[in-house]
């Protein structure tokens, strides 16, 4: 198995008015609102996810072992 490293996903602008696809999208990855944000394993299909939505988000590397 794959040792992928853990980002920080925090949503900054709003799904109102998106496309049905893209707020599905920000509520899979389990965020809520704005300023709300989730650690997650920087796997595939979450960076997928984030890449369809990423101008509604702000991802930071975590650091550590």
């Amino acid at each position: 198995m794959a040792d992928y490293k853990r980002i920080r996903i925090t949503q900054v602008k709003s799904t109102i008015g998106r496309l049905p696809a893209h707020r599905a999208t920000v509520k899979a990855l389990g965020l809520r609102r704005i300023g709300h944000s989730v650690e997650k394993t920087a796997d595939p299909p979450v960076l997928g996810m984030v890449g369809k939505v990423s101008y509604l988000l702000k991802v930071e590397e975590l650091g550590g072992d």
